[in-house]
Parts: C-alpha cells; sequence; structure tokens
C-alpha cells in the first residue's frame, strides 16, 4: 500500500519571544567609537598663545615713541622804511660792513661782415712846466705836436705843478692819442710842444715827452663784433661774473651777517675785445669789482621789528582792543631779512674808504616768526595723558598749530622719558 506523505509533516507551533530579546544580531549598525580625551599639549600652546600675547603688549608699551609736530606762530607785513646805517659802529643802533671781490668773465664770439675798423695809436707822456712857479692847466683834447711832426691830444684835463725854487721843472703824466686813426702814429718815444703855445714864450718852456713808444694806431677792413651784439655780450658777461661773486660773498659772510639782494653792484673796470685763434672769431673780456653792504642780522631785524611795533601802535585802532603781538620778545626772528630790498642810496659813494654812513630804504614782506622751547614743551607733555595735548598747547602764545603721533596707537599716554619723545618745529625757511 502507498505511503502517505502529509503523515510525515511535523507540525511546529510557533513561539512568539518579548519585544527586548532578539536571538539574532544586528550585524549591520555601525559600531560606537569610545570617547577620546583631550590630549595635554593642546593646553599648553593655548597657555603660550596668551604670554606671547601679553608679552607682545607689554614690549610695545614699554618701547613707545611719540612725534610732535609744531607749526610757530608768524606774521606779515609790508615794510617801507627809510634807515641810516654807520660803518664800523661800536653800541646802539645800525651798522653796516662792507665785502669788495674782483673777478673776470670772457667770451669767444664770432664776428660780423667785414667792414672799415680805425683805431688811433696811443700812449703815456710826462708834461713839464719850466715856464713858472704857478700851475698851469691844460684842457682835455689839448694838442701836443710831435717831433715827428703829427698832432696828438691829451685825453684828460691836467693841472702841471709849478716849477720848484731850484729851478726844477714841475710835471705830470697824462695819456694821448693820435689826431687820427691808423699806423702812420704808431712811433717810438717822441719830444712834444704844445701847438696852442706856439708864437708865445710858453711854447718852449712848457713841452711833453712820451714815457715809452706809441702804438695801437690801425686802419682795414676786417671781420668785426658790431655795436648792437657788443652791448649784449656785455651784458651777458656783467650778469653772469655779478651772479658769481654774489654767490661767493654770500659764502665768505659770517652767520651772523647779512647781504641783501640790491645791496650788491658791479663796476665795470675793464673791457677787451680781441682777436681769437679762431679765424673771424674774437675774444671778449670784461673785469669788474663787486661791492655790497652787510648789515648785522641782530640789528637789522630789530629794526624791522620796532618799525612792525610801530605800525600797530600797540592798538588796534579798529576795534580799539589792546595789541596781543608782543613783537619785543626777543624771542622773534625774520625768517626773510635777506629777501628785503634796499633802495635809494648812492652806490658811488660805497667805494669811497672815507664815507661813514650810508641811508637807504628798506622795503619789502618781512616775515615775523615766534621761536618755541622745544625742550619746555616736550617736559610738559611727558607721561601726561594726550586728551591733555590741547590743554597743554594753550600755555603756548607761540605755536600756531599742532599735531602729535603716539606709538603703539592704542597707547593713550605720551612716553614718561624725553628720549622716546621727538619734537619737530616747521620753522620757515
Amino acid at each position: 500500500m502507498p505511503k502517505n506523505i502529509l503523515q510525515d509533516i511535523v507540525k511546529i507551533k510557533m513561539v512568539k519571544l518579548p519585544p527586548s530579546r532578539n536571538i539574532f544580531p544586528q550585524k549591520d549598525l555601525p559600531e560606537k567609537k569610545p570617547e577620546r580625551k583631550p590630549k595635554p599639549f593642546r593646553a599648553l600652546w593655548l597657555v603660550a598663545l596668551i604670554s606671547i600675547i601679553f608679552l607682545f603688549f607689554a614690549l610695545s608699551y614699554l618701547f613707545s615713541s611719540a612725534v610732535i609736530t609744531i607749526n610757530p606762530k608768524t606774521k606779515d607785513f609790508i615794510l617801507d622804511k627809510t634807515l641810516t646805517a654807520t660803518k664800523d659802529k661800536n653800541g646802539n643802533g645800525l651798522s653796516y660792513d662792507l665785502v669788495v671781490l674782483s673777478g673776470e668773465e670772457s667770451k669767444e664770439v664770432s664776428g660780423g661782415p667785414e667792414q672799415d675798423y680805425l683805431e688811433s695809436a696811443t700812449g703815456t707822456v710826462l708834461i713839464y712846466n719850466a715856464f713858472s712857479p704857478k700851475a698851469q692847466s691844460l684842457s682835455q683834447d689839448t694838442r701836443l705836436e710831435g717831433s715827428n711832426g703829427k698832432i696828438y691830444k691829451t685825453k684828460t684835463k691836467i693841472i702841471i705843478p709849478g716849477m720848484e725854487k731850484n729851478g726844477t721843472p714841475g710835471k705830470t703824466e697824462v695819456d694821448i692819442y693820435g689826431e687820427k686813426a691808423g699806423e702812420d702814429y704808431n712811433s717810438p718815444p717822441l719830444d712834444f710842444k704844445i701847438f696852442g703855445f706856439k708864437g708865445t714864450s710858453k711854447y718852449s718852456k712848457i713841452y711833453a715827452r712820451s714815457v715809452g713808444d706809441i702804438t695801437g694806431g690801425l686802419k682795414g677792413k676786417s671781420s668785426q663784433v658790431s655795436d648792437t651784439d657788443k652791448v649784449k655780450i656785455t651784458k651777458e658777461l656783467s650778469d653772469t661774473l655779478f651772479a658769481k661773486l654774489f654767490e661767493k660773498a654770500k659764502n665768505q659772510t659770517p652767520a651772523s651777517f647779512a647781504l641783501l639782494k640790491n645791496a650788491a653792484f658791479l663796476n665795470i673796470d675793464q673791457e677787451n675785445i680781441n682777436p681769437a685763434p679762431t679765424p673771424d672769431s674774437f675774444i671778449v673780456d670784461l673785469k669788474g669789482t663787486f661791492n655790497g653792504i652787510l648789515f648785522n642780522k641782530e640789528e637789522l631785524t630789530k629794526e624791522v621789528i620796532n618799525e612792525s611795533l610801530a605800525q600797530e601802535n600797540s592798538t588796534d585802532t579798529t576795534t580799539n582792543t589792546p595789541n596781543t603781538t608782543d613783537t619785543t620778545n626777543p624771542d622773534v626772528y625774520v625768517s626773510n631779512i635777506e629777501d628785503l630790498s634796499i633802495s635809494s642810496f648812492d652806490k658811488s659813494l660805497i667805494t669811497l674808504g672815507g664815507m661813514q654812513d650810508v641811508t637807504f630804504n628798506l622795503s619789502g614782506t618781512a616775515k615775523l616768526v615766534w621761536k618755541i622751547d622745544a625742550d619746555k614743551l616736550m617736559a610738559d607733555l611727558l607721561g601726561r595723558d594726550k586728551s591733555d595735548f590741547n590743554q597743554v598747547l594753550a600755555q603756548y602764545s607761540n605755536v600756531d598749530s599742532a599735531s602729535f603721533e603716539i606709538k603703539p596707537v592704542w597707547r593713550n599716554s605720551f612716553p614718561d622719558k624725553s628720549a622716546r619723545v621727538k619734537v619737530i618745529i616747521n620753522y620757515p625757511k
């Protein structure tokens, strides 16, 4: 008989487990890592960083510094005053001294088109007076008849001293030139008679003899420097020479003296035009003497300040209020004393050694500047809070404006040591 397969199936009873129990492990869930404790060296780095920051701030305060910039009080006023100065004066008043320098300047220039040129022969003669013990006068361009038969003329008026008691003729020297230009008047030494005395007793008693040869007479054609170019070149050389000698004089002037702009001039002593080695060229040579007036700076400054005070008259006449500009303060000076101009004086008198007084007009815009005691200002600010700066500055009436810079920027007070404070005063130049 066939077997029944269903009879071999065993029925299994299902048992429900409590929710908290699970006999099957959950392998897909991540494992929980254990907590890491902070490492000790991180705390050490934090402490070191804080220490470095503290040290930085401590050092920045230790090496702090300050720069104070001050603009002093100034005042401009128009000056126009007549003054008198005395040479080498000792005591009160304005004194002056002189500076005298000589120099030479030359330039090679090209000549113009060929033209006629004429040069008169020149020389020097001694004129004798054997006629009378009284002096004899001869006018300029007195004609002298030479032993060569030619006529020469005196360049200046002269007076011939009288004959001495022992019979020695009086004599004087004078320059002469040929009546006509040309080489014909060049000559070795000559004897002369006064042409105008012909037919009189003076003709043989007043006579002349040349000192050396008579030379320089020329006549012909050649390239010449035109009169227009000559004037232009002379002015150029004169300006150049004056500028050089003025600079040289300023460099030699003592610090206590001032050489003003218009207190100097140049006298032209000699001007020559000679042929240059280059064909149709000439060397223009100019020699001159520089004369300058030196004023004592302190004395001149006092005159300027006194004039300023006189102008204000200690009271503002428009508001009738007292003048607060204390120009009598010795700490006031004139910064541009050498830029003032002088005029209205006789320049020709400067070269006379015996001149004592010179009167002139002093004009220009004078700049008065008040000095500041930098050391005292620094001492007043040492260790003070920077908020006190304006309060301290208010005590200095000679300060126009000021500013400061403190390092490090977060510091609230000035350093307490003067070595760490720098005061800059912007005095006008």
